[in-house]
């Protein structure tokens, strides 16, 4: 499998395809999966999920705070499947045609905080009944 060549967007060191634990430590959640981590780890906590069979990366680099607002922008997505009884590939679809994204840029991985707080911000409005008021 071919490493991709990443510079982290925080310290602008390079990144490196590792396993798992070295970040999550000896667990079910590390075994078998492997990171692009910032090369400058612990100290800049950039780092993001590479796909199991491909090693490619699931999308850019984030520290702590943006892997959170992804985390959030994602359960917000599901809330809204759930709440809407809509399948994951229609959700996807009505968020294209709000962020006026295609297919191939929608991918929270790929997104920025404001992207994720836009996520939030437009699933809460679709939703009637939002569980965390408290993430954006």
């Amino acid at each position: 499998m071919k490493q991709v060549k990443i510079k982290c967007p925080y310290c602008h060191a390079r990144a490196t395809l590792r396993p798992a634990n070295v970040v999550y430590g000896q667990n079910k959640r590390s075994q078998g999966k492997y990171l692009y981590v910032c090369d400058r780890w612990p100290a800049c906590d950039a780092y993001v999920s590479a796909h199991n069979h491909t090693h490619l990366p699931m999308g850019t680099l984030a520290n702590g705070d943006l892997r959170h607002k992804r985390i959030l922008a994602h359960y917000a997505l599901q809330h809204l499947c759930e709440n809407r009884h809509m399948e994951k590939r229609e959700v996807y679809i009505w968020l294209q045609s709000k962020l006026g994204l295609n297919s191939k840029q929608t991918h929270i991985g790929q997104f920025s905080n404001w992207m994720c707080d836009e996520v939030i911000r437009l699933c809460k409005q679709a939703s009637a009944s939002f569980p965390f008021d408290q993430a954006v």
